[in-house]
């Protein structure tokens, strides 16, 4: 059988490719930002010397980087809801419950990776940088906003890119729980027209695009942070 990509790109199967890919933006971008701001939070935790604190932090840490994500988002969708009252189970069913749950496993599970992340970045950074700005007259807070978390967020960036590309990548394994993303409608596409080569084609390039397009938005940073921190 001959090769006809049009057949999975046109028509009512290219609308679906191009909702598909919507949503898994939509999940990627909306699972990042959980994941940031959790990872922001974990971190300010992990500088204080509450021991307790701190030894949650770790556990949290642990669970979701040694935890394979797939079992993480069945977790979140099968088994925590039973936890929940009825009312609220039928709430959320009413909302896309599959997106929802998809999200805030990806977010958490991420938060983790960023956490460390940026904990090394600042970790990097020498303990003269820090006496230095106090020497100057800086209070803490403004130490950390203007000498430190920039520092760290330079020393960090590319780990957290290659974390962002990573987040990206595991938002197809929210189609065992039926969100209809990029892979999920790719499968569909591939049931309807058993064009097999050119669904999954159309999918790895997808994927493959948006990958080199963040890899390249992180460089693009990279060197900035360079310029910037060259003058």
């Amino acid at each position: 059988m001959a090769l006809d990509f049009s057949s999975v790109i046109t028509g009512q199967y290219g609308q679906m490719i191009v909702d598909g890919t919507v949503i898994t933006l939509e999940l990627a971008l909306g699972a990042w930002l959980l994941a940031m701001v959790l990872a922001l939070i974990l971190v300010v935790i992990r500088l204080t010397e509450n021991r307790i604190a701190v030894g949650l932090v770790k556990a949290y840490v642990s669970y979701h980087r040694n935890v394979p994500t797939l079992i993480q988002l069945m977790m979140w969708y099968f088994a925590i809801p039973t936890l929940l009252p009825e009312a609220l189970q039928m709430w959320i069913n009413n909302y896309n419950a599959e997106f929802l749950f998809s999200l805030t496993a990806l977010g958490l599970c991420q938060a983790a990776y960023f956490s460390e992340d940026i904990r090394s970045g600042l970790r990097a950074i020498p303990d003269g940088q820090n006496e230095a700005a106090r020497a100057l007259g800086m209070s803490y807070v403004r130490a950390m906003r203007g000498v430190i978390l920039p520092q760290g967020i330079r020393n960090a960036l590319p780990a957290v890119i290659n974390h962002t590309v990573l987040l990206f990548k595991n938002t197809s394994l929210a189609m065992v729980i039926g969100v209809a993303d990029l892979t999920y409608v790719t499968r569909d596409i591939e049931n309807q027209t058993f064009r097999t080569f050119e669904s999954y084609i159309v999918a790895t390039v997808g994927y493959l695009f948006f990958s080199l397009l963040l890899m390249g938005l992180g460089a693009l940073l990279a060197r900035r942070f360079q310029r910037v921190y060259a003058r």
